[in-house]
Order: structure tokens, then C-alpha cells, then sequence
């Protein structure tokens, strides 16, 4: 006689309610969805992976003020996407909201973007954790199978790159094998976040010898590009330049949609998971203004710093002693080793909700999962292409940095807000005839939704702008290795996206597959959990 089947709880009977069989393990507390938003803004990654770009880009301005404003504007974003995620709580996340709210052709598009921008965000973050890895070698004087003390930039661009392929392939590996211990590892990383940014903090407050005046971090501008003849006033810094420096702020807030695409594995999602999604922003607001200021304050040494690039690297270098250098860049290079584990995380879930619902080519291989009940391959699939699209950063431009890296960080930040955009726009379009969930922004969603949606339009414009005269195209002195692709890559995927819809996806793709009359789907028989 079969067994009598168990009752649903209230997760499940939401999913349900949703379309879906609960197929993934719901071990996930709330503040374990907290966390891997947490993780992946991680301000010990973006905060120092893309220093250099505000601080070539508009100067100490760009830090001290922009960072606060900037982030107000992100936190509008993050309110309004977490009314969506208390409203349908899946693991589709985003897509799902835009497929609710617009059509199938809105989630065909959005989803495609939120796909670009989380493989990109994985590649962007685990290439600066295997930088600042390579840098903390170096320090450390280690000449383990590579030379990690050479000064040449090829060596260093080398070098760098196998790191990164070896950062990716066990956080592939960590991923794989299990669910739960990814789960501890971002309660760990909240706990080292908080621990990291105070040490960091203290230590650059209270080691450097001397330290930049107020003036200087709240009123300096500078403009080290070959833009604008390097002139750091006028209409195209105040408009393109200083724009331009935001990027460190808009980069380092991606990724909290994790809390959306891990929902199906939290308990309590309806609340747990727009919860985790803006409060991950505001606590990482705080602490990554106060991680900012303390660099910025002890960037003494002007002349080093810009002879370094800009990076953050140069300025904690120059401040320090080499073991309290060696101590801010370890607990810095820690921190992004688990944001990109958490990267990698929330872009399987992805690819697994995407193709659960048929839209990725080869999808019976990306959705099955494996004993452990984590997708293998999307796994697979998010570190191949993470790892393709950074190809280019094995070539630097004249000065030996690989301008790539900061491609890929725009293409993140494109690719990414496109899609948190999207459903916002289809909800604000709705009025009052979207009835929200249990978590909503109630009559404020209006003045929300519209400033959200304004802004990331002006992002993806300035962040799909040439970062040099030598990024230009039709300038004379134009050169690949300058060259910004990131609004190459989004305009192939658009096209590439349109044709795959016109040529046959409007008639195949239906949006999300409701499972959940599926008998066989979430069972021991089938196919989506044998074993990879």
C-alpha cells in the first residue's frame, strides 16, 4: 500500500501556488538568505576590485560622495525587487516576476539578461579575488609551481589568470558537492564581513603614518584618464567622467537578487527573501562607505598610488607596513573567495530555474540535479562561461592592466540591472492592479519604482561608455586591449536573444512549466536527480 502522502507547509504550498514542485533542498535559514546577498555585494570584493575605477574616474569625490548617493539610488532599486520577491517567491526569481507581470516575451529577455549578468558577475569576481591572490603571494614572497614575485605585466596577467581558474574550479566543486555547506559558508562570510571591514577599518585608521586632510577625500577631483585631456572640471567631467567612477558603486551592489533565486531552499520566503534582498544593500551601504573613507584617508602617497593604477592595492601598500598590508589584503582576498562561491551559488539556480522551464539550449542537461539535489551542470555551465568571457584578460593594454576586467564589471552591472529593471517597470506600469505579497512598499511604490527605473536607464548608458581616447573605435590611436566591450556584449546578446525568439523560441517557450502536476517531476525516478 503506497505511503500517504505528507502534508504541504506553507513554502510549499506557495511554490505550488507558483507552478512548482518543491525539488530543491529547503534548508536555508532567513538570515542564511541574508547572507549570501551579503556575500555577493561584498564590499571586501567590489570595494577594492574596483577602487582604481572612481579613483581614475572623478577622483576622491567619487568615493566620499558618490559612494552614499549612489547608494540611496541602488537601495530604491533593491525595495522595489523586494516587493517582487515576496509576491513569487521562486527560484527563477526575476524572470518569473517579469513573466508574471508582462508576458513570456518579457521573461524571455529578462531572463536572458539576468543570465548574462550573473555568469558575468561569478567571472568579474573571481578574477579580482585571484588579482588580489596574486598580489598576497607576492607579498609573501611564494614560488610555489609559478613565480608570483615577477614584475613583468605579462607574468602577472599570467599568473592571475590560472588563479582564476583554479578559484573557479573549486568553488565549482563546493557548489557540486553541497547545498548545506554553501548555506554555512555564507553565515560564515556575514560573520567575516563584519569582522573583516572593522579590522580594516582600525588599521587604516590608526597604522599610517600620516593621512590625507577632509578637503581631499570630500573635495578632490581628479580625471587620470586620456579623456577630457585629463582635465578634472567643466561639463564632459561633470557628465562623463565622474560618471564614469560609479562604476565602483553600481558593481559592488550587484548580486543581492541571490536572495530571490535562492528562495525556493529558505524557509519563510514570502518574507525571508525580500528581507535578505534590501537589507544586504543597506548594511553593505554603511560598511562599504566606512571601508572607502579609511582607504581614501590614508591614500597619502598621490604619485605611488597613480604609478600603481589607482587600485586600492597601491594605496594600502604605500600606507602600510608589509604585515599589516599583508594582513588588509588577506582578510580582503577571503572575502572575495566566498562572494564568489556565492556568485556561483545564485547563477546555478539561474540557469536551473531557466531551464527547468525549457529556455536555455541543452536544458534536460542544466536542470537535472544530482544526489545532493544541487544542478551539477548549471554549476558547470556558469563557471565555462565565466571563464570564457575573461579570456580577454590574459592581454593588458600598454600599461600592462587588463582593461577587460572592468568590461566584464560593466557587463555585470548592464547585464544585471537590465534585468532587475524590467519586472520593476511591468509593476509600475500595473498601478494599482498588482496586488503585492505579504512584504510590499504600499502607495510609496510609485515615487520608488519611477526613480529606480530612471536611474539604471542612465547607468547603462554611462557604463556602456569608452573608458579611453584609445577605447575609441574610429580614434587613431584605437586599440582592442582598450577597448570596453561590455556594450559589444550586451547589444550580441540582445540581437543574439530577438533571433533566438523570432526563429522559434515565441513558439516553443511558454514561460515557467508548472511541475507541480507533474507526478514524476521531483522524484527518486526522475531524470532531474539522477546522478550527474
Amino acid at each position: 500500500m503506497a505511503a500517504a502522502a505528507q502534508p504541504l507547509g506553507v513554502d510549499e504550498q506557495k511554490l505550488a501556488s507558483l507552478g512548482y514542485k518543491q525539488e530543491l533542498n529547503r534548508g536555508w535559514s532567513g538570515f542564511s538568505n541574508f547572507a549570501i546577498s551579503l556575500t555577493i555585494i561584498c564590499i571586501l570584493s567590489g570595494c577594492f576590485t574596483t577602487y582604481s575605477q572612481a579613483w581614475n574616474y572623478g577622483g576622491p569625490i567619487a568615493i566620499s560622495i558618490g559612494w552614499p548617493v549612489i547608494s540611496i539610488l541602488v537601495l530604491l532599486v533593491g525595495l522595489s525587487m523586494a516587493e517582487l520577491a515576496s509576491k513569487f517567491p521562486t527560484a527563477g526569481g526575476i524572470y518569473y516576476w517579469a513573466y508574471s507581470l508582462g508576458g513570456v516575451r518579457w521573461a524571455w529577455f529578462t531572463g536572458w539578461f539576468n543570465l548574462l549578468g550573473l555568469v558575468s558577475i561569478t567571472a568579474a569576481v573571481d578574477y579580482g579575488a585571484a588579482s588580489f591572490l596574486n598580489s598576497v603571494f607576492a607579498l609573501y614572497n611564494l614560488h610555489f609551481i609559478l613565480n608570483f614575485t615577477t614584475a613583468s605585466h605579462s607574468g602577472v596577467l599570467d599568473h592571475t589568470f590560472v588563479l582564476f581558474f583554479i578559484i573557479l574550479a573549486a568553488h565549482a566543486l563546493i557548489n557540486v558537492f553541497s547545498s548545506p555547506l554553501v548555506a554555512l559558508l555564507n553565515r560564515v562570510s556575514a560573520w567575516w564581513m563584519l569582522f573583516g571591514v572593522v579590522v580594516i577599518v582600525l588599521v587604516l585608521i590608526i597604522e599610517p603614518s600620516a593621512h590625507q586632510s577632509a578637503s581631499f577625500v570630500f573635495g578632490h577631483r581628479a580625471n587620470n584618464s586620456t579623456l577630457h585631456g585629463g582635465l578634472a572640471s567643466g561639463g564632459l567631467y561633470w557628465f562623463m567622467i565622474l560618471p564614469i567612477g560609479f562604476l565602483l558603486t553600481m558593481y559592488t551592489f550587484t548580486g543581492y537578487d541571490a536572495s530571490a533565486h535562492l528562495s525556493e531552499e529558505t524557509h519563510d520566503a514570502e518574507r525571508a527573501a525580500p528581507r535578505g534582498l534590501w537589507r544586504s544593500i543597506a548594511y553593505s551601504a554603511v560598511g562599504g562607505w566606512a571601508v572607502l573613507l579609511a582607504i581614501t584617508f590614508a591614500a597619502t602617497h598621490v604619485k605611488t598610488i597613480n604609478a600603481g593604477g589607482g587600485g586600492a592595492i597601491p594605496v594600502i601598500e604605500s600606507a602600510l607596513s608589509t604585515g599589516w598590508a599583508k594582513l588588509v589584503l588577506d582578510l580582503s582576498t577571503v572575502g572575495q573567495l566566498f562572494c564568489g562561491m556565492g556568485c556561483v551559488a545564485a547563477a546555478s539556480r539561474m540557469v536551473f530555474a531557466f531551464s527547468r522551464d525549457g529556455a536555455v539550449p541543452g536544458h534536460g542537461l542544466w536542470r537535472r540535479l544530482n544526489q545532493h539535489r544541487t544542478p551539477t551542470w548549471s554549476v558547470f555551465f556558469v563557471v565555462f562561461f565565466a571563464l570564457v568571457i575573461t579570456i580577454p584578460a590574459l592581454f593588458g593594454n600598454s600599461a600592462g592592466f587588463p582593461v577587460a576586467f572592468f568590461a566584464v564589471t560593466s557587463i555585470t552591472t548592464i547585464g544585471l540591472y537590465i534585468a532587475y529593471i524590467l519586472p520593476v517597470f511591468l509593476r509600475f506600469r500595473m498601478g494599482n492592479k498588482f496586488e503585492p505579497g505579504v512584504w510590499n512598499l504600499g502607495k510609496h511604490f510609485r515615487w520608488i519604482n519611477a526613480i529606480a527605473i530612471v536611474w539604471v536607464t542612465i547607468c547603462v548608458i554611462i557604463f556602456s561608455l569608452p573608458t579611453s581616447l584609445a577605447g575609441i573605435p574610429w580614434n587613431s590611436t584605437f586599440s582592442w586591449s582598450d577597448f570596453n566591450y561590455a556594450p559589444l556584449v550586451t547589444i550580441v546578446l540582445l540581437l543574439g536573444v530577438w533571433i533566438g525568439w523570432e526563429a522559434g523560441a515565441k513558439h516553443t517557450f511558454k514561460g515557467p512549466v508548472r511541475t507541480v502536476e507533474d507526478p514524476d517531476v521531483g522524484t527518486p525516478g526522475d531524470s532531474a536527480l539522477m546522478p550527474a
